[in-house]
């Protein structure tokens, strides 16, 4: 299977979105359901115990005795009354994949997009949006939130922002004669950190602790943030002029790089027959976005994901795909070892969105470029030649042997 870029994309393995109504089928295809009528060796893991119609008889296991009734005392407590049952895995999954028809109501033709940010929320981890304007970045991010009814804040980043702009700060209140934490815009489920290198350093460093350790610490007392949280950044890849660009530390803080390009001919006349229509970008209800998803889907969803069965040759080609961007002669800096185990959860999040329990070399082909560019440090004299991080990384997807 030829490995495709996420941006490009993702969308090749994953699940049919639902259709926006009256709208034709998106060209690009999606990540598919888990079938029950599908090959064993396809939807389910290696020790499955099913077989294929006509192959030998599997021997056959005696059932096993009833277990002995369970003690009254010894019982779970029942679950009150009117709170419902957590999803299961499947519901979790079918919800997840629902959230490209519900984003496609406000956001036409970045389907591989909204794939890219379903799988760093799977893997709790933070996305870097990167597009130039007026690509519907933060209308992305807005209507993503919506769907998964998650509280969400926008923070536009300029060069004036503080750290305690970010984070809060401790305000004096003169009718308790004390100060009291005042929070900042990072307490929220998804920060729209809007343009983001664009602000100074030291106010980026503010987000260091946040993206990390998920908790604010002021005058040596840690705060922590909600549950679930992700900080999702913009920043626009031509205009350089009064930014800042992120240091490596930063970056490595984000846990996939997705690009947003200009959509095609077809796309971009859809966009306008929304707006003809009367579509009004600030007010998602009326466009028909619901949510479809929330948290308690989210958190099965990610314990589902460390489910995932890895091999330990796919573990071994991860880690060979890593140390290749560190000896490419256009590289000066390449993959770290966090940058490897970030490729494994991305990967593991792919193949349980694919309805797979266990994770194969085409997952890690499909999420190594989102992963991975934004950790690759170029040669100047590469850069002047037009090298950048994607043509490194699909030289060394084509040299590193896969394993079969």
């Amino acid at each position: 299977m030829t490995s495709r870029n996420i941006d490009a994309e993702l969308t090749a393995t994953a699940a049919q979105p639902a259709q926006v109504p009256g709208e034709p089928t998106s060209p690009v295809p999606a990540v598919p359901p888990a079938r029950d009528d599908a090959p064993a060796d396809e939807t389910a893991p290696a020790d499955e115990t099913l077989r294929r119609p006509g192959s030998a008889p599997t021997k056959q296991i005696p059932p096993a005795p009833p277990a002995p009734p369970v003690p009254v005392a010894a019982r779970p407590a029942a679950r009150p009354a009117g709170r419902p049952a957590p999803p299961d895995a499947d519901t979790a999954r079918r919800a997840l994949i629902a959230l490209r028809g519900e984003v496609a109501k406000a956001v036409v033709g970045q389907d591989a997009a909204v794939s890219g940010l379903v799988v760093a929320l799977l893997c709790r981890g933070h996305a870097l949006l990167e597009g130039v304007p007026g690509v519907a970045k933060t209308l992305l991010v807005r209507t993503l939130a919506t769907a998964l009814s998650l509280d969400t804040k926008r923070l536009q980043f300029t060069p004036d922002l503080m750290p305690g702009d970010v984070t809060g700060s401790l305000v004096y209140d003169n009718r308790s004669s004390a100060f009291t934490f005042r929070e900042g815009p990072v307490f929220t489920n998804l920060l729209i950190a809007d343009e983001i290198n664009r602000t100074p350093p030291k106010t980026q460093a503010a987000l260091l602790e946040v993206m990390e350790e998920r908790q604010v610490s002021v005058e040596g007392t840690p705060r922590p943030l909600p549950t679930p949280f992700a900080v999702l950044a913009t920043q626009n890849p031509v205009e350089h002029e009064g930014t800042y660009p992120l240091p490596e530390a930063q970056l490595d803080r984000f846990l996939v790089k997705v690009t947003l390009p200009l959509p095609p001919r077809d796309d971009e006349i859809r966009v306008l027959a929304h707006h003809a229509g009367g579509f009004d970008p600030t007010n998602l209800a009326a466009a028909g976005v619901r949510p479809v998803a929330g948290p308690a889907e989210l958190a099965a969803a990610r314990a589902a994901v460390l489910a995932v069965a890895v091999h330990p040759e796919v573990l071994a080609y991860i880690v060979d795909l890593a140390r290749a961007t560190r000896v490419a002669p256009s590289v000066q800096l390449g993959v770290s070892p966090r940058g490897a185990t970030a490729l494994l959860a991305t990967t593991r999040a792919w193949a349980w969105l694919s309805g797979r329990g266990y994770a194969t070399p085409d997952d890690v082909k499909a999420l190594a470029r989102a992963t991975l560019r934004h950790r690759i440090s170029l040669r100047p004299e590469a850069e002047l030649d037009g090298v950048t991080a994607d043509v490194v990384l699909e030289q060394v997807l084509a040299t590193v042997p896969v394993p079969r």
